[in-house]
């Protein structure tokens, strides 16, 4: 059986970096590590800027002098506004992802329209009830980084004109063409898949995605030894570019300075030595290594969080895990990139700037743990993904049971073999090198199995037309988490300009 975090909720992660000092031998160090705590993903908060468009009228005799809907008076938009209102506080208080809804705007001309752009927003949504062409297009977003949905109703109130007249007229279609001239600074203007009738659901999951991107999109991420790309050496410097990634390289004899630091100080080590009990102690956790890996695994865990902390940053990688850190550590770097997932923060492996962009993405959006695997050869419907850094929480809450064993390759160090349930649907992501193509499939959890692989291995039960998977370029990573989060990730895709393919409908 796993444990279930507890706690109150956790506080916005760049913030809480802020007010520590970074320093491994300081007398007042960061905070303990602590598996009781919830996950505290963090993130910057989605702004949404309401908007209820609108025209009134005046009854003529012997002539059509009204649009379509009934709420085409004052006294009719007053109440619709309210019913905005209300249902956008109650959107706000159901989400799980940063957001802050601004108050409504009521829009009855061009000017007022204009003038809504003057608010701090990221995502505007538009109420278009009654009123002109000429209107509507002045309430789309001036800046091509802003976003746009529209609401419209058929059954859900009072039916809005523009339930009849919004379509390709006044939207783009979501071509091929058009997806690819999308960057991370021209999400390509509002198009049909923004359109969204009656369904708040719809519209959360949109918003979800959307803040996701924002989350994204400049992500800072500290780098030991520097950026790579396996496979494919563009990799950091595509990731840098097309998603204005901020990598902050720490070095190798920083590490060997700090690891220096914290063995010589008493008080640290003491604190590890607990650290390495109470994991122990947890329900699930079987312990099949020497217990000094562990506990050498804390005080890496701590360095590698100072970085993070003193760089403000809410990602982590390591490059030479293996034949430069392991030497240096006395252990291996797999336990302390499983604690960093599990509270929140995403750390990876390896340094592979072609599957970090995607395992970010995947995280940004799902706001919970992902796992870095390297994938199998698929057959007759399964494919195996392992690796010996996978999570515990991956579902954000329960820990699932671990043994702690070394690490496959070298028999050494500590390393988690994670049983995931069996029966969890998960969504995998497959880039192809750094061409920004993105393959995105769903599966579901059958065997957790004991192969002479990487520790933590999942088989898989492709959903889709699994042989397309044969013949994919596909990098040896890929990138997993709980749930289903095809719909979210290929709008959030589109919206940046990644090639999403799929091999399950994502809607």
């Amino acid at each position: 059986m796993g444990v279930t975090a507890a706690g109150l909720a956790g506080a916005g992660l760049v913030g809480a970096a802020m007010g520590l000092s970074g320093v491994l031998h300081a007398a007042a160090p960061t905070e303990p590590w602590n598996p009781e705590l919830p996950l505290a993903i963090g993130g910057r908060t989605l702004k949404v800027q309401p908007v209820f468009m609108y025209t009134t009228y005046s009854r003529r005799e012997k002539t059509s002098w009204k649009s379509w809907s009934d709420i085409n008076t004052k006294e009719a938009a007053a109440a619709e506004a309210g019913r905005i209102s209300k249902e956008l506080a109650a959107l706000a208080a159901g989400a799980d992802f940063p957001l802050e809804i601004l108050p409504l705007a009521n829009v009855t001309s061009i000017p007022e329209a204009r003038k809504v752009h003057e608010s701090d927003y990221d995502v505007l949504v538009l109420y278009p009830a009654t009123g002109g062409g000429d209107v509507l297009r002045a309430c789309f977003p001036q800046k091509t980084d802003k976003d746009m949905l529209l609401f419209v109703r058929h059954q859900s109130g009072l039916t809005y004109y523009w339930y009849e007249a919004i379509g390709t007229r006044i939207l783009k279609k979501d071509t091929p063409e058009e997806l690819a001239q999308n960057t991370a600074r021209n999400h390509g203007g509002p198009t049909v898949n923004d359109v969204v009738v009656d369904d708040y659901g719809e519209l959360t999951w949109r918003l979800r995605a959307l803040g996701g991107l924002k989350n994204f999109i400049g992500r800072r991420i500290v780098a030991l030894g520097g950026p790579q790309g396996k496979w494919d050496g563009q990799a950091p410097k595509v990731a840098q570019e097309k998603y204005e990634f901020d990598i902050v390289t720490v070095t190798y004899e920083d590490l060997a300075k700090r690891i220096q630091a914290a063995r010589a100080d008493a008080d640290l080590v003491a604190q590890a030595q607990k650290w390495t009990q109470q994991y122990q102690a947890m329900p699930g956790t079987k312990l099949e290594t020497a217990q000094p890996f562990v506990t050498n695994a804390f005080l890496l865990y701590r360095i590698f969080k100072d970085w993070m902390h003193e760089h403000s940053a809410t990602a982590f990688t390591i490059g030479s895990c293996m034949n430069t850190v392991m030497p240096m550590s006395e252990t291996t770097a797999c336990l302390p990139l499983s604690w960093l997932n599990d509270e929140g923060l995403a750390a990876f492996c390896e340094s592979d700037f072609v599957i970090i962009p995607a395992g970010l993405l995947l995280h940004a959006v799902a706001r919970r743990p992902v796992f870095l695997c390297n994938s199998t050869f698929p057959h007759k419907g399964i494919v195996t993904c392992a690796h010996c850094t996978a999570p515990r929480r991956m579902d954000g809450k329960t820990y699932e049971p671990a043994r702690i064993l070394t690490h496959y390759e070298s028999e050494y160090g500590a390393a988690p073999k994670v049983e995931m349930p069996i029966g969890q649907e998960v969504t995998i992501l497959d880039p192809e090198y750094a061409t920004g193509r993105v393959l995105g499939f769903k599966g579901t959890i059958k065997a957790n199995p004991f192969h002479a692989i990487c520790r933590t291995q999942q088989d898989i039960q492709i959903q889709g037309d699994w042989k397309r998977l044969l013949v994919e370029a596909r990098d040896s990573h890929w990138v997993m988490a709980y749930g289903d989060w095809m719909q979210e990730l290929t709008y959030a895709a589109n919206k940046v300009g990644i090639k999403w393919v799929t091999l399950t409908p994502s809607a």
